[in-house]
């Protein structure tokens, strides 16, 4: 007869080697990926891009640059300007000091993939303040957006965005689950750690945001 305590050291390393897969992970992660694909027959005021990551001092580049989560958004962001012509809103602060995200958004933009940028909103550290400060920053007349960033955050980021009084057409990118499992996807895997980080990062953040918008009149100003 099998020991429970051995049987419950087993069951949890089981589970700990599937989370560490790229199998396990991604399932997880497109837990949080409600929206479809984006359908361009939509009408929208603006494009608004969220910036989701740099590289502090690339030498490469001679200074900050963007992640690759960041570039991600960035060119499907480009992709729907192309299609629709509207105005460009780039958001992202600078949370550990440097050039803030959407500064080099703005450039990578420009420079690189010919695409225009109207509004620069430089100061956001988190996706809450994302929308609020995009909606301090924008005309009144804009109110429906396109709202650009990954499928897994599109949840948190609308619901945010919404809070702030938008109308929000959301548009992700980079979806966990996009091609048939390969034999690999059953080993452990450095991404799968790191897409496990993104799974609590977003479960956390969706609860924090929703408690902080149902007791907001309570919150100490230290939570504002």
């Amino acid at each position: 007869m099998i020991h429970p305590g051995k049987f419950f050291i087993f069951l949890l390393v089981l589970i700990l080697y599937g989370l560490c897969t790229p199998y396990g992970a991604d399932h997880l992660l497109a837990q949080f990926e409600h929206t479809p694909p984006f359908s361009s027959q939509v009408h929208a005021d603006a494009l608004v891009i969220l910036g989701g990551g740099r590289w502090r001092n690339a030498p490469e580049y001679g200074g900050d640059t963007l992640s690759g989560m960041s570039l991600e958004r960035v060119r499907y962001g480009a992709k729907l300007w192309r299609i629709h012509r509207l105005p460009i809103v780039v958001s992202g602060g600078n949370p550990h000091g440097g050039t803030p995200e959407a500064v080099i958004m703005k450039t990578v933009l420009n420079e690189e993939l010919n695409v225009p940028v109207t509004w620069v909103e430089p100061r956001s550290d988190t996706t809450f303040e994302n929308a609020r400060n995009c909606r301090a920053l924008l005309p009144a007349g804009i109110h429906a957006i396109i709202l650009v960033t990954h499928a897994w955050h599109i949840p948190r980021a609308q619901y945010a965005f919404e809070q702030a009084g938008f109308a929000v057409i959301p548009a992700g990118t980079g979806y966990a689950l996009t091609r048939p499992p390969r034999w690999t996807d059953f080993l452990p895997h450095f991404s799968a750690v790191r897409d496990l980080g993104l799974v609590v990062h977003e479960g956390l953040g969706w609860v924090w945001y929703h408690l902080r918008t149902d007791f907001s009149v309570r919150l100490p100003l230290l939570f504002q």
